[in-house]
């Protein structure tokens, strides 16, 4: 497991006699020469377990966790062999500030993190390098995912408050593995993990993944290919070049959510085998993604070293759905009772061919960063400067959208109707955003106890949004400069205490196109946030953490009022986050292996101008959850470990106005982990069984696009693999 091996050495060297006479006769005067040596303390850590001691989330000015003043959680290499996760939505499990947010099974998936939802433009990175959300984010090539909780503004500039997350490439090593596994549907599964150095400056490290989906929602089966190259090059004792690109391609029917019947009511007897809308000639949604980037590392001396690094990401969606949504051509609509957006009363809902291909997403980014260290007397700086240009283009063509026919939730499957004549437009560029920065922090010690930081980032945004005919449709052009500042309290070398303050900038929201002002873009918003907590290092191998935080920005919500459609998008009020997160990763026992974690979050809508939002948890964001992941090695049988999970959500809000909620949940899961030998080669077989009791619940009463949407649990699954090392 990762920990940090901590040595305490106290030397003390005596002055001598080069004779063996001399040392019979040492007397007292010969101590007086002795020369005492301070304590040296020396640190390493290990590459695998449950407990990770550092991120590349650097801008705090150091990447060990236990010094970063901040939440990060980080799921090992160990943690996803053993879990066995294949969607952003699964691994999101693994903590409990963690949760899903219109996370569609065959949909590239988001998460909302301390309540809030990640932006896909801004919140994903690869290596420290930002990368289109919208894009199935494949694990078979990473070291580990590490998630910033909270606001990023001195980390990424303009971002949504939940955080950022982060996917670690694996390095070259010398490696030969493949792993072959299958579920309990059927779905066939392969990977190849190859590397190597070639010479003792330049390695190689190639990763390979197919994957054959049987899926648990019918007609959703899918396919994926994914490859992926990484290279290091040390060019010279002070100069580092890593390297590393990936490409996947991946195809399988989006399952859509459900909505509420009447706009008020849970659906009743809701299936999660079932595909809502279903027509055999909806063809599935195709993503092909892109992935490059170059580090490059210069030591100058053991104080100062220059990091320049660059990154290109390209995402390819053929978006294709019978998609179900609302009830406006229902007869049981058609009074005006019901809202149009919502499905009917009698689980009526309309089925639109929707077409949408070559959306075409790209970001390229350039960042340069300086880091030295500065000894003035009893003060010491650690200091990290830098400047970043991200660019960002969204090129669409206008799709299809157009009713087809109205069926209802309790029909096996839909009628068939006949899909639309009609085609796609021709491309055309509808986004090309441009993010500037220029950052700065200063990490003071003084002396061995107290460390300050201060720093800010300055950020110039200046976006350009076209309709489909390539009208220019919106402007927006701002500068902000985002401050953050910690004071640090170490009392020991176990004991870390905090408290920070930072500031974030993220995009406004788009109207919903059945409010007042449709589709109109709101201006960017700030976000404030305050955090204090508390890192405890038991020993080398146990990591204990509790952070207390307050996130505030305004509300953006679709207002009732007295307009023809009866309600106006505005930013309004404020959104208040107030939560309180406990967490323990690493080894418990020498048996017990352990992440776990509990998250309170008080979720309020404040001075809004509409009192029913106020006073009652923001819709999707239960008030406390919990995820427990456990890995006891039998004591009897060494080889063999016993793998378990747990998690619990509270009832969670479908409206703004908390009139409807989904109930609390209990999830079990539980596997094996075996350790053995094939012709003399190790190899490893897992058994995961998630939702053991095969329990049915609300995973997810997210939004998108001002919607709201309901997605039911997945059933029992078992998965089984196998890694052999060749």
């Amino acid at each position: 497991m990762p920990h940090r091996t901590s040595l305490y050495l106290a030397l003390s060297l005596a002055a001598v006699g080069t004779t063996a006479h001399a040392q019979d006769t040492a007397s007292d005067a010969d101590a007086q020469h002795a020369t005492h040596l301070s304590t040296v303390r020396v640190t390493g850590h290990h590459a695998d377990g449950y407990d990770a001691d550092r991120s590349q989330l650097g801008s705090f000015g150091g990447g060990a966790l236990h010094d970063t003043p901040a939440s990060v959680v980080v799921f090992t290499r160990d943690q996803i062999d053993d879990r066995q996760p294949r969607s952003l939505s699964e691994l999101a499990k693994g903590d409990a500030a963690l949760g899903d947010n219109y996370a569609a099974v065959g949909y590239y998936q988001d998460i909302s993190v301390r309540g809030f939802p990640l932006d896909y433009a801004t919140s994903f990175r690869q290596n420290n390098l930002t990368i289109a959300g919208a894009q199935m984010l494949p694990l078979e090539d990473k070291q580990q995912v590490e998630i910033l909780k909270g606001l990023a503004g001195i980390e990424a500039g303009v971002v949504a408050p939940g955080g950022l997350i982060n996917f670690v490439s694996k390095r070259p090593a010398n490696v030969h593995t493949v792993t072959l596994g299958t579920d309990s549907h059927g779905s066939r599964y392969g990977t190849a993990d190859l590397g190597g150095w070639l010479t003792p400056t330049f390695g190689l490290r190639f990763n390979a993944a197919y994957e054959d989906t049987h899926s648990f929602v019918q007609h959703a089966d899918g396919r994926r290919n994914f490859y992926a190259l990484a290279a290091d090059w040390k060019i010279s004792p002070s100069s580092l070049l890593e390297l590393d690109g990936n490409y996947q391609t991946s195809a399988q029917r989006d399952a859509s959510g459900y909505q509420l019947l009447g706009g008020t009511k849970i659906p009743a007897h809701a299936s999660r085998t079932k595909m809502l809308g279903f027509e055999p000639w909806q063809q599935p949604v195709s993503i092909a993604a892109t992935n490059l980037s170059a580090r490059y590392t210069y030591t100058v001396n053991q104080d100062w070293s220059v990091k320049l690094a660059a990154g290109h990401n390209r995402s390819v969606i053929d978006d294709n759905v019978a998609y179900p949504y609302g009830c406006f051509y229902a007869a049981s609509c058609a009074s005006g009772d019901t809202p149009g957006y919502f499905f009917g009363p009698d689980g009526a809902y309309d089925v639109y061919d929707f077409r949408s291909p070559d959306d075409t997403r790209n970001n390229d980014e350039a960042r340069a960063t300086v880091r030295g260290h500065i000894d003035a007397g009893s003060i010491s700086h650690d200091l990290t400067l830098g400047v970043q240009a991200f660019r960002r283009t969204v090129d669409q063509r206008q799709e299809v959208y157009d009713y087809v026919g109205t069926a209802n939730i309790d029909q096996a499957d839909p009628p068939y109707f006949a899909p639309s004549p009609n085609q796609p437009g021709p491309s055309a560029r509808r986004l090309t955003s441009w993010q500037r920065s220029a950052f700065a922090l200063d990490r003071v010690h003084l002396g061995d106890t107290w460390q300050v930081l201060a720093g800010a980032r300055f950020v110039r945004l200046n976006e350009r949004a076209y309709d489909d005919s390539g009208v220019l449709e919106r402007t927006t052009r701002l500068s902000k400069t985002l401050p953050q500042a910690a004071v640090l309290w170490q009392p020991n070398a176990a004991i870390t205490g905090y408290l920070s303050y930072g500031e974030g900038l993220s995009l406004g929201k788009e109207a919903p196109y059945w409010t007042a002002n449709p589709n109109v873009i709101m201006p960017p918003i700030h976000s404030r946030q305050v955090e204090a907590g508390v890192k405890y290092a038991v020993g080398d191998h146990l990591d204990l953490t509790a952070a207390l935080y307050r996130i505030r920005q305004p509300y953006q919500f679709a207002q009732p009022d007295d307009s023809a459609e009866g309600f106006s998008f505005v930013q309004s009020g404020q959104e208040v986050h107030t939560g309180l997160e406990l967490g323990t990763h690493g080894q418990l026992t020498s048996h017990l292996r352990v992440a776990a974690s509990a998250s309170y979050i008080r979720a309020r809508a404040e001075d809004t101008g509409t009192p029913s939002y106020e006073g009652h948890q923001v819709a999707n964001v239960p008030t406390l959850r919990t995820s427990v992941n456990a890995d006891y090695t039998l004591p009897f049988a060494p080889q063999l470990a016993v793998l378990g999970a747990w998690r619990y959500s509270a009832p969670k809000a479908a409206l703004p106005d908390g009139s409807v909620r989904v109930g609390a949940y209990n999830v079990f899961d539980a596997g094996l982990r075996l350790s053995s030998h094939i012709a003399g080669h190790a190899a490893a077989w897992r058994l995961m069984v998630s939702n053991l009791f095969n329990r049915f619940y609300w995973r997810d009463t997210g939004s998108a696009y001002g919607d709201r949407f309901l997605f039911p649990s997945e059933p029992r699954l078992a998965r089984l693999s196998v890694k052999f090392d060749l």
